[in-house]
């Protein structure tokens, strides 16, 4: 592992210490936190199967009333009476925060719109589907709010690993060699001085 360029000091030595302690600090937090985020990520995963299932096997009942009420009047006037029956989404958007990583959340409400479709000309097999997809939409949007969550969790995961994977490969490495690099340099450095001084000592003596 190549080691940091630096003056092999003892200013230089204190430095690479505390930020060795600090890398070593930041490390296992962010271990910590990937743990946690793994919790979170297989628990909303469950959930969004859970959700995706349930989301599957009822909208084929859904759809069925308004196969049937197509079916059961005219083309043209099947499709101005879904015109006519649409009603404003409102939607109101939020956050959650899971692991310190936000999370969007939706709320959703319909304002009944003020004309609509004329009971006599449509099958009463449209008004139960319409009600049908009314009541529906509250699972269309929480599915697609845990999916959107799976995926953020999942890319905040892959950064934390990646940022784990730098101090642990690279960074605290590093240190460690730039470290032991300063270490031997002292020490080298010591020995000279301690061999200087007995030469000294000697002169001194020998007079």
């Amino acid at each position: 592992m190549a080691r940091l360029r630096v003056n092999p000091t003892r200013m230089e030595m204190l430095k690479i210490r505390r930020r060795l302690v600090a890398a070593r600090r930041g490390h296992k937090l962010l271990k910590d936190k990937l743990e946690g985020l793994m919790q979170e990520f297989l628990e909303l995963v469950g959930k969004y199967k859970a959700a995706r299932l349930e989301l599957d096997k009822e909208l084929p009942a859904v759809m069925k009333g308004f196969v049937l009420a197509s079916l059961a009047s005219d083309r043209g006037a099947f499709a101005t009476a879904l015109e006519q029956s649409r009603d404003e989404l409102v939607l109101v958007r939020s956050h959650e925060r899971i692991m310190s990583v936000n999370v969007p959340t939706l709320e959703a409400s319909f304002k009944a719109s003020a004309c609509g479709y004329s009971y006599l000309d449509m099958p009463r097999d449209l008004d139960a589907a319409v009600a049908a997809l009314k009541g529906f939409f509250p699972k269309i949007l929480r599915t697609a709010q845990l999916e959107q969550a799976v995926r953020i969790m999942a890319a905040e995961i892959e950064k934390t690993k990646r940022r784990v994977n730098a101090l642990e490969y690279v960074m605290i490495p590093s240190l460690q060699e730039t470290r032991k690099y300063i270490s031997a340099k002292l020490e080298e450095i010591e020995r000279g001085n301690i061999t200087r001084l007995m030469k000294v000592k000697e002169m001194i003596m020998g007079r």
